[in-house]
């Protein structure tokens, strides 16, 4: 597919050293050339909804375009297959947070993928289902989310968030932040779990250090009605 290879080579021309290094650090695993983000979205704005293309791109396995692929694909167009062959693929936690999660919320299948990869013992599944999840969440209007479900997800959190895997935890803490912050119906219990668990100490880099504070970020989505906040926003 020759989109592909000018793609790859305009990858290639964006990359950077620097930022290959500390993308490595965080996990990242080769090959990829180190590409900002903000120039992603630049090459992803002229590709938007190319989902042949953007399949073709995350097949490469290069870390760069899996991202970007991420952000030129057409959800709607995803199937269950295609997901989970996106989330066994994505082996750092930028894919699956992001990337993966991201797509599948907005896809037809979102709530499926998402109750089915919370239970993975791979931690970038599980990590990929919990994002999703809060991805949903965000951007999900309340009366099209469950209100049961969502209550027996913040009681998962709450018992088991400490016993999970590394980046688990942090995409678990988002999700409370998410639900405290975006969804009225749990909001408060939301709250008072996220006390309830505390700090959330999660690695990168070799060193450990505390998730984003869910109360402390409850209370910034819901208290100055900032621009942004509101569901859907991007």
């Amino acid at each position: 597919m020759k989109e592909v290879q000018e793609v790859m080579n305009e990858l290639a021309r964006y990359g950077n050293s620097s930022y290959k290094k500390v993308y490595l650090s965080q996990g990242a695993r080769e090959p990829l050339y180190g590409v900002k983000i903000g120039d992603l979205k630049k090459i992803a704005k002229r590709y938007k909804h190319e989902h042949t293309l953007a399949l073709a791109l995350y097949r490469t396995g290069n870390s760069d375009a899996m991202y970007l692929a991420g952000l030129m694909a057409d959800p709607q167009q995803m199937t269950p297959e295609l997901l989970e062959e996106w989330v066994n693929a994505a082996n750092w936690y930028i894919l699956s947070e992001y990337a993966v999660a991201g797509v599948a919320a907005e896809s037809p299948y979102g709530t499926d993928m998402a109750r089915k990869w919370i239970n993975s013992d791979q931690e970038m599944v599980a990590n990929a289902g919990w994002a999703t999840w809060a991805h949903l969440v965000a951007f999900l209007p309340d009366d099209e989310l469950d209100e049961q479900e969502i209550d027996q997800l913040l009681d998962t959190v709450r018992t088991t968030i400490h016993e999970k895997a590394n980046r688990v935890r942090y995409s678990m803490n988002n999700f409370i932040i998410a639900v405290g912050g975006l969804y009225s119906p749990l909001s408060e219990k939301a709250m008072q779990v996220a006390k309830e668990i505390g700090d959330v100490i999660v690695e990168l880099e070799g060193n450990q250090f505390k998730a984003p504070s869910a109360p402390d970020q409850i209370k910034k989505i819901k208290g100055a009605g900032e621009p942004g906040t509101e569901k859907g926003s991007e």
